[in-house]
């Protein structure tokens, strides 16, 4: 039987999830045992429920508790489900952009890089990437073309912010994912050069003379590859060029000399990414 509770104070801090809250405050970096990531709209909802993601409340528009948010909530087991009309939600920053539906769920152990990287022939891997948006939409072209996983250095963007988990459009659930290093100490877990002793040949996307065309027989032909994409404004880090197998760029026209890191990922993956078999 769902749990359905009318909202009649908004001050309630059962309701603090969803709108007092900072991202920072969510991921709970202290104890991130009891870390939370806000999901948005049924569609992102139902992805994160079918990766195995845990729910502890939700937020519904009333008028979507007996319509499209119906078969979730009926997932969801006895957790509260808060509710109220459309025009008293939307005194909550951001709720129009909900599609009428936010969850609130438990963040999950994140995998080790072997483990994400096991059986892996394409991964991404971003480095310092600090836009959620990016990073988002770097997700949901990694799923759609071909990428086996994401890495990411600590000063990324975490994928489960919720702007990062709407961009994606839920797609942060479906591809494997963790972070290389810790931001503790970082010289003493996984880096890019430790993809090398996974068996990874690494390709930087970066400008230099130096670079071959993302279209280079040698570079598709490698059994694993992984994309090292780089931060908005500066690209890669020279020592992380340095240590790649490979320095890759997109061939421009009409003067322009790179694209935005998340349209150079969707090139990149769809060049470089193993295409199924049965495609034309």
């Amino acid at each position: 039987m769902p749990n359905i509770i009318e909202i009649t104070d908004f001050q309630a801090p059962e309701l603090d999830i969803y709108a007092r809250l900072t991202e920072g405050q969510l991921l709970n970096r202290h104890e991130p045992e009891k870390g939370l990531f806000i999901a948005e709209s049924p569609k992102v909802i139902e992805r994160a429920l079918d990766a195995g993601y845990v729910p502890v409340s939700c937020l519904v528009e009333r008028k979507h508790v007996d319509g499209q948010a119906k078969d979730i909530i009926a997932r969801c087991g006895e957790i509260p489900i808060f509710t109220a009309e459309f025009e008293v939600l939307a005194q909550l920053t951001g709720f129009k952009l909900t599609r009428g539906m936010l969850c609130a769920m438990n963040r999950p152990r994140l995998p080790t890089v072997e483990e994400v990287c096991t059986n892996a022939r394409r991964i991404a891997v971003l480095e310092n990437v600090v836009n959620p948006t990016n990073v988002g939409a770097i997700f949901r072209s990694a799923a759609a073309l071909n990428m086996d996983a994401v890495l990411l250095t600590p000063a990324c963007s975490n994928p489960l912010y919720r702007r990062a988990i709407r961009v994606s459009m839920g797609t942060v659930f479906q591809i494997p994912w963790t972070f290389l290093g810790r931001e503790a100490s970082e010289d003493t877990e996984p880096n890019i050069e430790y993809l090398h002793t996974l068996g990874f040949k690494t390709a930087a996307m970066a400008l230099s003379h130096k670079a071959v065309s993302i279209d280079n027989p040698e570079l598709m032909a490698e059994e694993k590859l992984a994309i090292v994409l780089g931060t908005e404004g500066d690209g890669l880090a020279s020592d992380t060029i340095s240590n790649c197998d490979y320095t890759v760029c997109i061939p421009m026209s009409h003067g322009v000399d790179s694209l935005n890191v998340a349209a150079a990922s969707a090139v990149a993956f769809w060049q470089l990414g193993n295409k199924p078999s049965s495609n034309p």
